[in-house]
């Protein structure tokens, strides 16, 4: 049984790769993602069901388009296998419960909003702020927090806030400093979503392990691209990927969690 769980989440997990590919080219231009169906940037041509499998028909097809030719960027499969992946990983570290599609709907968020942030430097309201709604109102079932239902609640929210109010400053302090904006609006307000899951000590782990990834990226950028290479880099996933690094350690309660 535990097998075919698994095998279902991913399968599952693909399939809503897929549909995350559409979110992350639609939202931002304001299309819907419901309608028209899948079809190809380049040429515009419909895409047929069996050339929208899941990482397969992106091995079949060599990475190109079939009616154009034009190549099909690696993110698809990507977002698809890492979806999958992510998924199978915490259905079974978590089993099935409300808790486990509560934690994978935030995870889902992050990795829509990580790729829309590599590729445009923007985050979406509707990702961040949904985030904190989803974390406050399923507070009750969260098991990094302890005590009674609105005990939750206001760990939560206090989690949100020092997401919040916590990392505006430092952003505001890094603009006083390096005199340009150090940090976003987006990744602020993508902070405060985190710690409506994690709490205010999951909020000091993530910008540190963010802030960590944050640098390595941007040391390979400039050695890649030379010192603009560096400049200005999308924080919103080194912050999502310390989020993560979170969100599965603290399934063994403690270990990430600074105990005050």
């Amino acid at each position: 049984m535990q097998t075919f769980t698994l095998v279902f989440a991913g399968i599952f997990g693909l399939i809503l790769g897929s549909f995350f590919n559409v979110c992350i080219y639609r939202i931002p231009q304001g299309k819907s993602i419901v309608w028209p169906g899948s079809f190809c940037p380049k040429c515009n041509t419909p895409i047929k069901w069996y050339d929208n499998i899941p990482v397969l028909s992106y091995l079949l097809l060599r990475g190109k388009c079939r009616q154009c030719k034009a190549p099909i960027s690696m993110q698809y499969p990507l977002v698809e296998l890492v979806t999958g992946i992510l998924t199978v990983l915490f259905v079974w570290k978590l089993g099935i419960s409300v808790w486990t599609a509560v934690q994978l709907t935030a995870i889902y968020f992050l990795i829509i909003l990580s790729v829309i942030d590599l590729e445009l430097m923007i985050i979406p309201d509707r990702f961040s702020l949904g985030l904190i709604v989803l974390g406050v109102a399923f507070a009750w079932c969260n098991p990094n927090f302890h005590g009674l239902w609105w005990e939750k609640v206001l760990a939560s929210l206090l989690g949100a806030g020092v997401g919040l109010f916590g990392v505006l400053a430092i952003a505001l302090l890094g603009t006083w400093i390096f005199k340009k904006e150090a940090m976003g609006g987006g990744d602020v307000k993508l902070m405060a979503g985190i710690g409506a899951f994690i709490g205010w000590q999951g909020v000091i782990t993530t910008v540190v392990m963010g802030s960590f990834f944050g640098l390595v990226y941007a040391v390979y950028a400039m050695l890649r691209h030379g010192k603009k290479g560096g400049d200005a880099i999308p924080f919103g996933p080194f912050l999502s990927l310390g989020a993560l690094v979170n969100f599965w350690m603290l399934i063994t309660p403690g270990m990430l969690v600074i105990n005050i």
